[in-house]
């Protein structure tokens, strides 16, 4: 999951609602609807009343909102209480998060060009008005004055840590700058914002700029049926019929990647997708992620840090720089030896078919899957037909059953974010609403690629005790149906689907009472766990026999094929290891810079990819002109945290494993210890309370196969 950084970061308090400014602004605008409450089944955003030309006045007044109900805790005339100042800006900016949820969730799902230009009108306002929050001295001395006298005020764990989460964003968030660096300060965060923003258009032009356009059948040789129908349906919707098109998001290229006997055809595609942002044209990204970069050190300097990710990490379970490239040297120095193994296994499949061509990087993924064929008697077009999208899916929903008393329930009457997503009641086994789930799984060209959950609306509680249910959304990019077939998944894309779930519920069974600590707002290399842990079980014997299903026969998957995958566990991850934790390893060059000097990217990224010594056949998984996770997305810093997740997620199954995998009271300890509690405590001790001890990362390697 890639979770959305919002501009909005902080802060929430007292709603005053703005009855006059708010019809001043319905006439000149017509009826906003982010100016009513929504008239819509369980509260959700009425999308389909939602017009562009809302927003910008809708940020505008929900930045006046929050301006004036911030001056009012800061006005009141009452000594410093924490009901009446840390309580109280919790909720703030009710409007302001109402307009922001659905925006910055659409501009990431459904984006068009009048999306994309306010939002580089709003982003650099809502700097300016985050900042106007985090460096109010007078507002900083209220809350200063709540949490010098904490220990007197027999206050509950969550109110300790919402105290403690709102005192350091204040000194986080540069209230004890003055001057010229305050003044420097709040320039870096404008130029920020609208950088992160124009990375990311420029990212998905490039995406989208490229197609493999095919008109000579010979060109399809080795490609599979579904994988030439794939390229045909795409064709058909670009108005090509006749012809086939294969594009750079994932689930079209890389079965190019593993089936296509033509190799100038494997290498174009693939040079187009590790050369996005890197053609020094209007939508180049390495002047923008080189100026992020040094902006992010220079911010990080002002605020007393050696480094961005000193000042990330400092928020974070691994706390410094030194103990996140101790774990990846770990996995590294196991990982690194296999992949190599694996190259010159390849290399000897290329010579001993007359191949006269040293293996490259287009070349791994289909001497792979060759290979994978020749030894386990295995490929994905054997697999496909098991993983229906619609019985993944409800398998999915019966392991939230078994495990958490969930039952989902589709709404057909409801307004929802695109055309193409689906929705969902999420229902306790007693009847009681849970939460809203919308589900998005195909791309478009108005999508960004990847996958991630978010949500419309958080759960929290009301100020008078009122439980809010959670809206939240799921959004993929998986294999379209075609013509003759509904959407076939790859098993990588089930576990994605897994994964994302695992986020969902993340967001779907938080129990706090405060929005700002509530499901996934927990430490960055803790949000993953969740959601790698719940990737266990889609490749669990017993969880696949429940959804893997033939979508034409209705047969399960036979036992000798889950025998085949479990064989296949450790095949190519060297591969996968090294990929990954070399992205890893970029992602902290970059933000252990000391010094607020631009590079030139490509001789940077060379030069940290030759310190690990990464072997020319594999291609970092992200290059730094398409790395959104780090230069616009949350993840600056913070790459690393899929690994250090995975040895949790790892360790915490294990504990399943040993008590059987839908055990009641193991499941419930993990809703209860993780699931529930958001960010209200810190992680590890979330964690010790629910394992009995601290996590190994024993489990991980040996899942790998990579414990010597």
């Amino acid at each position: 999951m890639r979770l959305k950084a919002l501009f909005i970061i902080a802060i929430a308090g007292l709603f005053i609602a703005c009855n006059s400014n708010q019809k001043q602004m319905e006439s000149k605008t017509g009826t906003n609807p982010f100016f009513t409450e929504y008239d819509t089944p369980f509260g959700v955003p009425p999308f389909d009343k939602i017009k562009p030309e809302d927003y910008l006045p809708a940020f505008k007044e929900g930045i006046k909102q929050q301006d004036d109900e911030i001056d009012a805790i800061v006005n009141n005339p009452e000594p410093a209480t924490f009901d009446n100042t840390i309580v109280a800006m919790e909720y703030t900016g009710e409007l302001l998060r109402k307009v922001s949820n659905v925006f910055f969730n659409l501009t990431e799902a459904n984006t068009n060009k009048q999306l994309q230009e306010i939002e580089k009108e709003v982003a650099p306002l809502l700097a300016k008005h985050n900042d106007n929050i985090n460096m109010n001295g007078k507002l900083f001395a209220r809350v200063k004055t709540v949490n010098d006298k904490k220990d007197d005020l027999n206050l509950s764990v969550e109110q300790k840590k919402l105290l403690e989460e709102t005192y350091k964003g204040f000194v986080r968030g540069g209230v004890g700058l003055t001057g010229k660096d305050a003044e420097e300060f709040r320039k870096i965060n404008g130029e920020l914002s609208s950088l992160t923003v124009k990375f990311g258009e420029n990212l998905l032009a490039e995406t989208n700029a490229f197609k493999l356009v095919i008109d000579n059948k010979d060109d399809l040789a080795g490609l599979p049926d579904f994988v030439v129908e794939m390229g045909a349906a795409e064709a058909k919707a670009d108005g090509m019929d006749g012809k086939w098109v294969f594009t750079l998001d994932k689930s079209s290229m890389i079965p190019f990647l593993q089936y296509s006997a033509k190799r100038d055809l494997r290498e174009k595609i693939f040079k187009a997708y590790i050369n996005r942002g890197n053609n020094n044209n209007e939508h180049d990204n390495k002047a923008v992620a080189s100026k992020i970069a040094a902006l992010r050190v220079k911010r990080a300097n002002l605020l007393g840090f050696k480094t961005h990710a000193d000042y990330v990490l400092d928020e974070n379970m691994a706390k410094t720089p030194e103990n996140v490239y101790n774990l990846m040297n770990q996995v590294w120095d196991a990982a690194l030896p296999v992949a190599k193994e694996e190259a010159k296994t390849l290399q000897s499949m290329i010579d001993a078919g007359g191949g006269d061509f040293k293996l490259q990087p287009w070349d791994w993924w289909y001497y792979t899957e060759k290979l994978r064929k020749e030894k386990y008697a295995l490929d994905d077009e054997q697999l496909k037909p098991y993983f229906e999208l619609n019985n993944v899916r409800n398998g999915m929903f019966e392991v939230a059953h078994r495990l958490y008393g969930l039952n989902f329930k589709e709404i057909k009457d409801i307004p929802r974010p695109h055309p193409d997503a689906k929705a969902f009641e999420v229902l306790n086994d007693d009847g009681s609403l849970q939460a809203i789930l919308y589900m998005d799984f195909f791309p478009r060209s108005s999508k960004r690629g990847g996958a991630w959950m978010d949500t419309y609306r958080k759960q929290y509680k009301t100020r008078d005790g009122k439980n809010v249910i959670p809206v939240v959304t799921m959004v993929m990019n998986f294999s379209k149906p075609t013509g003759t077939k509904p959407s076939l998944l790859t098993f990588e894309e089930v576990s994605t689907m897994f994964h994302e779930f695992g986020h969902s519920l993340h967001g779907m069974l938080s129990n706090c009472t405060y929005r700002s600590l509530s499901g996934t707002s927990v430490a960055r290399d803790f949000v993953e766990m969740p959601s790698q842990f719940m990737e266990n079980f889609a490749s669990d014997p017993q969880v696949l026999k429940m959804y893997a299903k033939n979508y034409e026969t209705g047969e399960p998957i036979p036992d000798e094929l889950i025998e085949k995958m479990n064989a296949t566990s450790h095949f190519n991850q060297g591969f996968i290891t090294v990929e990954y934790t070399s992205a890893a390893y970029l992602d902290m060059d970059w933000h252990t810079l000391t010094e607020p000097v631009e590079k030139d990217v490509i001789e940077f990224e060379n030069a940290s990819m030759k310190k690990i010594g990464l072997i020319p056949q594999i291609v970092v998984r992200y290059r730094t002109p398409y790395f959104a996770h780090i230069f616009s997305g949350g993840y600056s810093a913070g790459y690393y945290s899929y690994l250090w997740a995975e040895v949790l997620d790892a360790d915490a199954f294990e504990a399943f494993k040993e008590n059987g995998i839908f055990d009641k009271k193991t499941a419930d300890s993990f809703r209860t210890n993780i699931l529930e509690k958001g960010g209200t405590e810190d992680p590890m001790v979330l964690y010790e309370r629910f394992r009995g001890r601290k996590p190994s990362i024993e489990p991980m390697l040996k899942r790998k196969g990579l414990l010597k």
